[in-house]
């Protein structure tokens, strides 16, 4: 009775700890499954992702020595675009030939993107004109009339040219090589005027500046006089050229003065 007694106890408390077992089996069934869909899902993703990428890349072909327009053509139906940057004279390429370009060839580029080339403009067909001694606006009229452009102004102080005369140009009038079509110009701005910091006369009285004024060069050009101020008659309230900034030995002050 007793052996029973037990038998029936065991198999009550068996049932219900297989239940729970089979239960975690399942759940533990169901974790795996959507652990392998989104081990699936990352892959399709990734896998996706680099071939769109991959998709919207070219290889970009060597465009030098090709004709501008044909290469234009050739970029276009890749989906990429041709951008001049400069154009040159050149022996090696002919005239609207491709000298070089910018990515080089072989390079993987996203559609859409710009091709930076140089195009020859052919071999140079000009001959250089000395323009060194003339002013900058006769050496525009005869750059252009020899198929010439103006390129580069520089300026700089030259005591032995007067203001706006060409003293250097380059290239030279003696250049046997011309790589681009445009002549840069160093012009004269003459000789440098002296230039000094200006001085501060405020708080000093008008009649005591008068002198220093005098003779370092300068001169008075107008003095206002102000009232209402508590500083003494004739001391200088304010001046123009403000102290501290440059001046030219022509400078003529303003101030404003105590009444």
């Amino acid at each position: 009775m007793i052996d029973g007694l037990s038998a029936v106890l065991v198999k009550s408390a068996y049932g219900p700890f297989m239940k729970l077992l089979e239960r975690i089996r399942f759940l533990f069934r169901i974790i795996l499954l959507f652990t392998f869909l989104a081990a699936v899902a990352l892959v399709s993703a990734i896998t996706t992702i680099k071939l769109t990428i991959e998709g919207n890349q070219e290889t970009l072909p060597d465009l030098v020595g090709v004709n501008l327009e044909e290469a234009r053509r050739e970029a276009s139906g890749l989906g990429l675009e041709v951008k001049v940057e400069d154009k040159l004279f050149s022996r090696k390429y002919a005239a609207d030939e491709i000298i070089s370009q910018e990515p080089p060839p072989e390079t993987k580029v996203k559609t859409g993107q710009h091709v930076h080339v140089l195009v020859s403009l052919g071999s140079p067909r000009v001959v250089i004109p000395d323009l060194v001694g003339r002013s900058v606006r006769v050496a525009q009229i005869l750059a252009v009339q020899r198929g010439l452009t103006v390129g580069d102004v520089a300026e700089i102080y030259w005591p032995q040219a007067p203001v706006n005369q060409i003293v250097a140009q380059d290239p030279s009038a003696s250049s046997a090589e011309v790589r681009s079509p445009a002549v840069n110009f160093l012009v004269s701005l003459g000789k440098e005027t002296p230039s000094y910091v200006c001085p501060d006369f405020v708080g000093m009285k008008l009649d005591s500046a008068r002198a220093p004024i005098s003779t370092a060069g300068f001169t008075i050009d107008k003095v206002d006089t102000v009232s209402g101020s508590t500083s003494p008659p004739g001391t200088i309230l304010s001046q123009t050229p403000v102290p501290g900034t440059k001046i030219s030995g022509h400078t003529a002050f303003t101030f404003q003065v105590g009444k």
